[in-house]
C-alpha cells in the first residue's frame, strides 16, 4: 500500500505490500515487494519468513505472541518463527471489527476507504462481524492513510472564493469533501483505538463513518459536474491534528470531535446552504440537507457518550466539558449558532451557554436549520 505520505515508496515494484512491524512496542513502516523480501534495511532480519499471495489460503494461528505484522491486501505473512504474530486483513473478508476500522483508517485509497466503510457498516448492521471491545492494537505512527493530493498547507494560505461562481463552488465543495474525509478517519479511529467500550459505542462510530463517507460521495459527485475531482485543490490538516491533541482520551475525543467540530459544522452549513440556494445551485444545497440532518445525529452520539462516560466516572458534564476544553484549547465557537439544531443534539441550556461562551443565549443571534 503507497500512501500519499509518511511511509517510505518501494520504487519500481507493482505488487507493493505494506508492512508494519512491532517490536517491543516500536512499530515502523516496510514494505515487502513481488519477490517476497522486505525491503527497508532498519528491520530486523528475521529468519525463516515465508511470503504467500492473499489467494493461497494460508493461515495464521493466534496463539503466538510477541512480534506482530500486519500485512494488506497483496500478501499474507506467514511466519515459521516462534513468537510471531502475523494476520492477513482483507476488508471483503474481515469480519473483526476493531481491526478492520484500523486497515480502513489506514488505507489510502479514498474511494476504497469510503466504500469499504459502507460496506462494513452494513456487514455490522446485519450481525456479520465479531466484536472484541477489549482488544488492545498498539498505536501505528503512519496515521491516517490518505492519497498523495491534495496538497496540505496552512489554514491560513486558503482564500475564500466567491459562491457566484461556479470555480468558487468548486473550491468550497472541494474543502467540504476534505472535511467529510477527515471525518471519516477520525470516526474509524475512535473504533478502533479506545477498547472496553460498550459494544453499541462501536455500532455509533461506524455509523458515523458510513454517514461521513455517503456525504463524501455525495460532495465529490457534485463536485465532478464542475470538472473537478477530490485533490485538485489544496486543504489543511487543522481538522485531524486538533483531533488528535487527546489521542488517547475517549472523554476528550467527545468533546473535540462531536461536541466542538461537529457543533460547528452545524452552526456553519445553514448559511452556506442558503448562500449556495441564493446563487441558484439548488443541487448542492440540497446536499446540504442530507449532512445537516446525518449531522444531527452524530452531536446526539457524542453527547450521549459524552454523559455516560461523565456518569461512569462520577463527573459533572458542564464543569467537565469547560475543563477539557481548556485543557486541550479547543477553539472557542463563534457566532450565529445554530441553537435550534444543538437542542435537537441534545444540549441543554446550560451547555448551550457554555458553547457560547455567555450567561443568558436568549440574546444571541441564531441560525435556524432552515431558510
Amino acid at each position: 500500500m503507497a500512501c500519499g505520505h509518511g511511509a517510505p515508496r518501494a520504487k519500481n515494484l507493482p505488487r507493493k505490500c505494506y508492512i508494519n512491524w512491532l517490536r517491543q512496542g516500536d512499530m515502523r513502516p516496510g514494505f515487502c515487494g513481488p519477490d517476497r523480501r522486505v525491503l527497508r534495511g532498519s528491520e530486523p532480519e528475521i529468519p525463516n519468513w515465508r511470503f504467500e499471495s492473499a489467494s493461497s489460503g494460508g493461515r495464521v494461528s493466534d496463539d503466538a505472541a510477541g512480534l506482530a505484522v500486519i500485512v494488506y491486501k497483496h500478501c499474507i505473512s506467514t511466519p515459521k518463527y516462534s513468537g510471531i504474530v502475523s494476520e492477513q486483513l482483507e476488508y471483503s473478508a474481515s469480519t473483526r471489527v476493531h481491526p478492520t476500522a484500523l486497515a480502513l483508517l489506514r488505507e489510502c485509497d479514498l474511494a476504497a476507504k469510503a466504500s469499504a466503510t459502507q460496506q462494513f457498516y452494513e456487514r455490522l448492521l446485519s450481525g456479520d462481524t465479531t466484536l472484541d471491545a477489549a482488544v488492545h492494537i498498539l498505536d501505528p505512527l503512519d496515521l491516517p492513510g490518505r492519497p498523495a493530493a491534495p496538497e496540505l498547507v496552512a489554514p491560513s494560505s486558503l482564500k475564500r472564493r466567491s459562491m457566484q461562481s461556479d470555480a468558487g463552488r468548486a473550491v468550497l465543495l472541494h474543502a467540504l469533501a476534505h472535511i467529510e474525509f477527515n471525518a471519516i478517519n477520525l470516526a474509524l479511529d475512535a473504533v478502533w483505538r479506545f477498547p472496553a467500550m460498550p459494544d453499541a459505542f462501536y455500532h455509533d462510530w461506524f455509523k458515523v463513518a458510513a454517514e461521513e463517507a455517503r456525504h463524501f460521495f455525495l460532495l465529490s459527485a457534485r463536485l465532478a459536474e464542475f470538472g473537478h475531482q477530490y485533490g485538485d485543490f489544496p486543504a489543511h490538516d487543522g481538522l485531524w491534528e486538533m483531533a488528535e491533541r487527546p489521542r488517547g482520551d475517549v472523554l476528550a475525543r467527545m468533546v473535540f470531535v462531536l461536541r466542538t467540530l461537529e457543533v460547528r459544522g452545524l452552526d456553519a452549513s445553514p448559511p452556506i446552504r442558503r448562500r449556495l440556494a441564493q446563487a441558484g445551485d439548488h443541487a448542492s444545497a440540497a446536499i446540504f440537507d442530507v449532512i445537516i440532518h446525518d449531522e444531527i445525529g452524530h452531536v446526539l452520539i457524542g453527547n450521549h457518550w459524552f454523559r455516560h462516560l461523565c456518569s461512569e466516572s462520577g463527573a459533572d458534564p458542564h464543569t467537565t466539558y469547560v475543563q477539557l476544553a481548556e485543557q486541550y484549547h479547543a477553539p472557542k465557537l463563534r457566532g450565529p449558532f445554530n441553537f435550534e439544531a444543538c437542542r435537537d443534539a441534545g444540549f441543554d441550556e446550560a451547555e448551550l451557554c457554555a458553547l457560547a461562551g455567555v450567561d443568558d443565549i436568549g440574546s444571541i443571534q441564531t441560525t435556524p436549520i432552515s431558510q
